[in-house]
């Protein structure tokens, strides 16, 4: 007749041993993932600005920040820059995706956009000629996107939108909403597509906030809802400087359950401000 033996202890030398060898495999993973998380930092921060371009009664300012999952990388962008004729460009956008691809993706955005609006007659026609360069690239990415460019002397403001959330505007005088511009598909859908342009001038003293959709809209929480919040915030702190309100922005999405990566770009004028577009 056969009898099971009983299960032999392990001495403690063999615990001891074994707890060690768990203990340098979890250290080693820890390593591992902080070194991903320092690389994926350190190519997020090349990707974007470090500089934002401003002059008088222009200030300003904008902030990033990684989801909270995959590799702490995305592709959400701000960028900043003077154009030949003296005028500025601002953009910001928000490309699908949570990984390597996306970011490569949202550098040859940057780049595309930066080439192109050197020579485009309008942000419509950044987007437009934009929006076909990356469809020959045969990417299988796309991306949202909202696009201005400010006149200095006049305080004129042209946008254009590729299905990108909605700015706010804010005024010191108590006034404050979101844009509604007509707009056309995300960048990398289909050739050829037109987008409209919408003209605005800036005048008093507020704040004019491009964001993404990470800044604003959560599992739980409503693009609607998020853009409410926003726009209140603004209100309340449109005389504020614009950096102390990029922070506020982004720091009133805790409580919300986002997820997804935020960016946010706050252009606070002395003597311009949103007239409600």
């Amino acid at each position: 007749m056969n009898r099971r033996r009983p299960p032999r202890s392990a001495s403690s030398d063999e615990l001891l041993s074994t707890l060690h060898d768990l203990t340098s495999r979890a250290r080693r993973e820890v390593e591992l993932h902080q070194a991903r998380v320092e690389l994926a930092e350190a190519l997020q921060r090349e990707m974007l600005p470090t500089t934002l371009p401003s002059l008088p009664g222009l200030q300003p300012a904008a902030r990033y920040t990684p989801a909270r999952g995959g590799l702490d990388i995305g592709g959400d962008w701000f960028d900043g820059f003077a154009l030949p004729d003296g005028s500025l460009a601002f953009a910001i956008g928000d490309v699908q995706g949570h990984d390597v691809e996306a970011a490569a993706f949202m550098g040859q955005i940057r780049i595309a956009m930066r080439a192109v609006a050197v020579a485009a007659a309008d942000p419509g026609e950044v987007m437009s000629r934009t929006n076909d360069l990356l469809l020959a690239a045969d990417s299988n990415l796309l991306a949202t996107c909202t696009f201005v460019r400010l006149d200095p002397a006049t305080r004129e403001l042209q946008s254009a939108r590729a299905g990108h959330v909605a700015a706010v505007w804010a005024s010191t005088d108590g006034r404050a909403g979101t844009t509604d511009d007509e707009g056309g598909l995300p960048l990398g859908v289909q050739s050829g597509e037109a987008y409209p342009v919408t003209t605005r001038r800036l005048s008093g003293e507020g704040v004019f906030v491009l964001l993404t959709d990470g800044v604003v809209e959560g599992p739980s929480y409503s693009l609607d809802d998020g853009l409410d919040a926003v726009v209140r915030l603004a209100r309340s702190r449109a005389g504020e400087d614009a950096e102390v309100l990029a922070d506020a922005i982004l720091g009133s999405t805790e409580h919300t359950g986002h997820e997804d990566d935020a960016a946010v770009l706050v252009l606070r004028h002395g003597a311009v401000a949103a007239d409600g577009g």
